[in-house]
This record gives structure tokens, C-alpha cells and sequence, in this order.
């Protein structure tokens, strides 16, 4: 049976106790059909989305390797001479200077050898002496023919001979006073000396294996990083190609705790050969280490931009969505205002941002608002990302169109 206004009107006319009641079923069924119909315009209006209008830019190649950091200098203390260590010069641990005394041999031995090479030069010299007033005697006898030719031949050749055994004589005296000078070990480079290897009263030997000492300058200091060769070849086949250029060489450093070391190093040089057994290339830095704070050993974390991209797109990372296979997509604006699904290639972040390589194309319009729900062709009402939003309060007033505790919504 269908109810009508006028049959409600007549049955008021007869029954005035069921007006009231005709009045507030008609109220129920007017409201039911607002409602009704303001759901399924919702249902079929377009989702307010927001965007933003993408650029290339030039983004760094950002490379994490793992290093080690290594001396810039080390020096094995070694004798050079045999003999009994006497003295120990130096505290363990602390800084030594290129030239300073570390260990006292005991030098009577090679005391002796000089005072003895000394001596065998002075009667060298005196021997020679006498063979050259000899020579220079028979030279005139010899021309008067006074003294046999060869006595004066000989004579001569005795002088020469002596004056050959002074030269011969002199050596082995710097010899002597140098195997002398050794009995004092010095420090052979400036830097941080580490624990004694040998004591006091102990044999030192100038064929020994062990050193008495290692010394290592670590200011400044090496870190020794590993890098794929199979990376290296793909990124010189990208700078000779065009598609990418060449970065920084400034390198920071990370500690295992995450905390990162103040000084920036810089790139030293790449090893030509590759290591057989991991496949990888030796990269060199160089770092400032004037507090002492990186010890020679450690290993820590190396990050530095190898090179750029100059066609890259920086893309906020919740605009950037995945496949089950994890395939990269971003849902961008469509030419009469649909969403438009578009795979890109996404493969690492660069703080908020992702960094996408293809797929998109200047003036792309990216959607990062809004996406929750968002199909390929659904219809959109797009808004710059960027553009604020207001909530006004209730006005209310009848016929305002706002209901009760329901705040509109007004973009600015």
C-alpha cells in the first residue's frame, strides 16, 4: 500500500488524534530519502587527493663500505748490532720522536773495536810516511843511476801501498764507530710507541725475528675500505656512458655505536687489483686524527657520494607504494583528473625521500596524499600537497546545511 500526503490529510480530517502521528512518518520518510541519496552522491563523487610536482635533480650515489683503520706510518725497532740490552730509554705507550733514544746496548765491545781501528790507522799513516820519503829519495839516485831502477820502483810502490792501507784502515774505523753509535737504538719515525718486546739484560741480536719495539704514526691516519669489483666496474661503465658523474671525495666515518667521527677524510686512491679471494677493491682514505680518538685496527663504517645523478627524482617515501614482488609504483595525476598507477625503479632512500632513477618524467604530477583506498582510473579531485586545510565550526543556523557536531571542511 502506498501512503501518500493526501491520504494523510483526509485520514486527519476524520481522525484529528492520528495527525500528529501522520506528521512524524512523513518526517522519518523525507529524511530517509535525503539520506539515502546524499550517500550515494558521496559513493560516487571524487576523492580529494594531494600532489606534488616532481623535478629532476642531481642526487649523490651515496656508498656505505666497511673499513679498517691502519697506521699511516709504522716502524719495527730492530738492533743492529748484538749485545746485551743496559737500558730501557722510553714509557710504553707514550709519543717518541724520529732520532730519540729507545734502547743502550752495552757499547764496551764496540768502545774497543774504534779505540783498536784507531790505532791501526795512525800506524798506517806513519808507515806511509816513511814509504814516501823512501820514493822520493831513490828518484833523483835513480836518475843519476846512482840506485838500481827497480830499487826506486819499489819504493814507489811500497808509498802507494801504505797510502792504500790508510784508506783501508780509515773504513774500518767509521765501521767501528758506527757498530758503536748502534749500541744506542733510536726511533726511527715520530709516533705512539707500544709495549716493550724486550727487556732489560736481554741478548739483542741484528738477525732476531721479534723487534724490540713497534712504533705507529697515527696522525694522520689510513682507513682501508672494501668495495664489489662487480660495483666498481657497473659505476665506471656509468661514468664512461654519461649517465652519471663524478662525486665527492670527502669520506665520514661511523663508529659500531652509529655515532659519527667529526673529521671528514679524503679518498686516497683505489687499488688495481682485485682481492681473489672476496672479489673486492682496496679504497684508501686519509683522515685527521689529532686527538688520538681512531687507533690503528678498528673497524668502522665509511660513507661517501662515489657519484651523481643528475636525472634522478626525490619522491616522499610514503608516496612510493610495492607489488607483492616488490615492484615499485606511484599513483600520479592522469590528464582529466583520474589516478594513474606508473612503476618506477626505487632502490634506495635518501632521508624522507626515495630516490627513483625511471619511470617518471618532469612535471609529473605525484600523488602523496589521499592514496589510502586509490585505484588505477578512479576519479580525483587533486589539490597541491602543499595547500593548507581549514576546519570551520558549526555554524548552526537552519538551512545552513551542516548538522549538528559536524564541523565542514574548507579548502583555502
Amino acid at each position: 500500500m502506498k501512503i501518500t500526503s493526501s491520504s494523510i490529510a483526509a485520514a486527519s480530517l476524520l481522525f484529528p488524534s492520528l495527525r500528529q502521528a501522520g506528521v512524524a512518518v512523513l518526517s522519518v520518510t523525507l529524511l530517509a530519502a535525503c539520506s539515502g541519496g546524499d550517500k550515494k552522491d558521496d559513493k560516487r563523487g571524487a576523492a580529494q587527493v594531494g600532489f606534488i610536482v616532481v623535478q629532476p635533480s642531481a642526487v649523490p650515489l651515496a656508498v656505505t663500505l666497511s673499513g679498517r683503520t691502519v697506521a699511516f706510518e709504522t716502524s719495527e725497532v730492530r738492533p743492529q748490532v748484538t749485545g746485551v740490552i743496559v737500558k730501557r730509554l722510553f714509557t710504553e705507550g707514550s709519543l717518541v720522536r724520529a732520532g730519540q733514544p729507545l734502547y743502550q746496548i752495552d757499547p764496551s765491545l764496540y768502545r774497543a773495536a774504534v779505540n783498536q781501528a784507531s790505532a791501526d790507522l795512525a800506524s798506517a799513516r806513519a808507515t806511509a810516511e816513511a814509504a814516501s820519503a823512501k820514493a822520493q829519495r831513490f828518484k833523483p839516485l835513480a836518475d843519476m843511476e846512482a840506485v838500481a831502477r827497480q830499487d826506486y820502483i819499489d819504493a814507489l810502490a811500497a808509498s802507494r801501498s801504505a797510502k792504500a792501507s790508510i784508506a783501508q784502515n780509515a773504513a774500518t774505523l767509521d765501521t767501528a764507530r758506527i757498530n758503536l753509535r748502534f749500541t744506542t737504538v733510536p726511533a726511527p719515525i715520530t709516533g705512539r710507541i707500544g709495549r716493550s718486546l724486550s727487556t732489560v739484560g736481554a741478548l739483542a741480536s741484528a738477525s732476531q725475528a721479534d723487534p724490540l719495539a713497534v712504533i705507529q704514526r697515527m696522525d694522520p691516519i689510513f682507513v682501508d675500505m672494501q668495495q664489489s669489483a662487480t660495483d666498481i666496474t657497473a659505476l665506471r661503465r656509468k661514468l664512461a656512458a654519461g649517465g652519471v658523474t663524478p662525486g665527492s671525495t670527502q669520506v665520514h666515518l661511523r663508529f659500531d655505536d652509529g655515532s659519527q667521527y667529526a673529521s671528514p677524510g679524503t679518498v686516497q686512491f683505489s687499488d688495481v687489483t682485485v682481492d681473489q679471494g672476496t672479489g673486492t677493491v682496496t679504497l684508501r682514505a686519509r683522515f685527521p686524527n689529532p686527538d688520538g680518538l681512531l687507533l690503528p685496527g678498528m673497524f668502522v663504517t665509511a660513507v661517501f657520494d662515489q657519484a651523481t645523478d643528475p636525472s634522478a627524482f626525490l619522491v616522499p617515501q610514503n608516496a612510493v607504494q610495492r607489488d607483492f614482488d616488490g615492484t615499485a609504483f606511484v599513483m600520479v595525476v592522469g590528464g582529466d583528473n583520474k589516478a594513474v598507477r606508473r612503476k618506477v625503479t626505487a632502490d634506495r632512500t635518501q632521508g624522507v625521500h626515495t630516490v627513483v632513477t625511471s619511470g617518471l618524467r618532469k612535471g609529473d604530477k605525484v600523488i602523496v596524499q589521499g592514496l589510502n583506498g586509490l585505484k588505477q582510473g578512479a576519479p580525483i579531485k587533486p589539490v597541491a600537497a602543499s595547500s593548507p586545510q581549514t576546519v570551520a565550526p558549526p555554524s548552526g543556523k537552519p538551512g545552513s546545511g551542516d548538522s549538528a557536531g559536524q564541523p565542514a571542511a574548507k579548502d583555502r
